[in-house]
């Protein structure tokens, strides 16, 4: 399946920066770019993308508006959208996943993290850049008394920690000295022990168990 992408982004190096990354994929299409937030509604339900890459800072309206009116919870078809931006503000995170990014990324997160965040988004996931995730998940109150963990091995706890610390997977099988294949496989399996749905969720699992130092 190819996945149809589609940016907006008031600046037009961001723009070419990003579909030079989305053309690169082999299962990735650019299929349209907004300048603006008016533009980027139009073109989104014209086309419908599988995602749309926005920014949150835009002329006429700002992405959170547009992310709104593209998935927000009075949407009945809503689009898949992930948010990438150069502000982290804890604010617009967190307005951005209640009103259903399936993202938030910052900008110079990398081109590995923007293609992964895209196909999270496409499979149902949300990726949340590792930096916002680990300020997000240190902000927890009270963390949960440590439970069995037995459930999981000690090389899958191992990949949990370095979840949790904000690591990439490229970065987990470097450490671990492991292939990037088998640390997704490790996630499967650790999302099909724990039930949570992405590696956010696995995160503030290891948090809330005080399994991060």
């Amino acid at each position: 399946m190819t996945i149809r992408v589609m940016v907006a982004d008031d600046q037009a190096m961001v723009r070419a920066g990003f579909g030079m990354i989305i053309r690169a994929q082999p299962d990735m299409q650019l299929v349209g770019e907004a300048a603006d937030g008016v533009q980027a509604v139009e073109m989104a339900r014209r086309l419908r993308p599988d995602v749309a890459l926005m920014d949150i800072r835009m002329p006429r309206m700002d992405g959170l508006e547009v992310l709104r009116l593209l998935a927000g919870p009075d949407v009945t078809d809503p689009i898949r959208v992930v948010m990438a931006t150069t502000f982290d503000h804890d604010e617009y995170v967190h307005t951005a996943l209640r009103n259903g990014a399936c993202g938030f990324l910052l900008k110079d997160s990398g081109p590995a993290l923007l293609v992964e965040a895209v196909r999270a988004a496409v499979s149902g996931e949300a990726l949340i850049s590792p930096s916002i995730t680990v300020r997000l998940l240190q902000n927890l109150t009270a963390p949960a008394p440590a439970r069995d963990t037995g459930a999981l091995s000690p090389r899958e706890l191992d990949v949990v920690r370095l979840v949790a610390r904000g690591r990439t997977n490229a970065e987990i099988a470097e450490q671990l000295v492991i292939t990037v294949g088998t640390v997704k496989s490790h996630l499967s399996s650790i999302q099909t022990k724990l039930a949570a749905r992405n590696r956010v969720e696995i995160a503030a699992w290891a948090w809330e168990r005080s399994l991060v130092g």
